[in-house]
């Protein structure tokens, strides 16, 4: 894993490797930095899987560096570290994992890490990783990858769901709009699928035959078809939420 730690009091940061690296003490890159924008600078391209923050510093709050982080990886795990109990609030409308007031104690950081909003992720060796836990996410090495389109995203999501299995464009219209005839729009959002697959060279994971069209599930990483294959990581991830942006999904996953 790659963990940030920030603080801008040289102090503080020290104990909090510290004790940081005493209860994660397996192989993990450690960044740590008492500069925030230098720390943002360094990682805005980079992917983080726990970011210890303090959240009073000069130029960039943690507040602030958090919600940098979250926006370019929606799945980082933010852990708040401060002398001040008054911010949980603001921790809690970014959705951050945790919050540990200071001083800092091995005891602290482990509860926290336990119980990490995001776990570990699944070990990825497929291009393209998709989260359907939660909010429906699609990654390209880990970077989210962007649609031109909103119903692109669903209906990709629907096509993962499906597991492979094919369905044709009447289909498609049914469970995206309903009684709402918008074939031909079918068929804009298929191409856009094919582009965007194809900008990530991705291709081969969406196939379309004559009316029909299907995604290869081989050729990605899913943390639902983990789960349906009992790999621990993926039962710890799953918190009783599927898809949850989209209404079909949910009326499934009640069932």
């Amino acid at each position: 894993m790659r963990i940030l730690l920030v603080d801008d009091e040289e102090l503080q940061l020290i104990r909090l490797e510290n004790a940081v690296k005493k209860v994660l003490q397996q192989n993990n890159d450690f960044l740590c930095y008492t500069n925030p924008l230098k720390a943002w600078e360094d990682n805005a391209l980079k992917k983080i899987d726990i970011a210890f923050l303090d959240i009073e510093m000069p130029e960039l709050n943690g507040i602030q560096l958090a919600k940098k982080l979250k926006k370019i990886n929606p799945l980082v795990n933010i852990i708040f570290v401060t002398a001040y109990d008054n911010y949980a609030l603001n921790a809690y409308q970014i959705h951050a994992s945790g919050y540990i007031t200071k001083p800092v104690r091995e005891d602290k950081i482990k509860t926290e890490i336990e119980g990490l909003r995001f776990p570990a992720q699944i070990e990825s060796s497929k291009k393209l990783q998709v989260k359907c836990f939660g909010n429906f996410e699609v990654f390209c090495n880990g970077v989210p990858l962007k649609f031109q389109r909103s119903k692109s995203k669903e209906l990709f999501a629907y096509l993962v769901d499906r597991e492979g299995a094919a369905i044709n464009v009447n289909e498609l219209n049914a469970i995206l709009w309903e009684d709402e005839d918008h074939k031909s729009y079918c068929r804009n959002l298929i191409a856009d699928i094919q582009a965007t697959l194809k900008s990530v060279g991705a291709s081969e994971v969406f196939e379309k035959r004559h009316n029909e069209c299907f995604i290869n599930p081989n050729l990605i990483d899913c943390d639902a078809y983990e789960y349906k294959k009992n790999n621990p990581n993926a039962i710890r991830m799953y918190r009783g939420e599927y898809m949850e942006q989209y209404l079909w999904a949910v009326f499934k996953n009640d069932d």
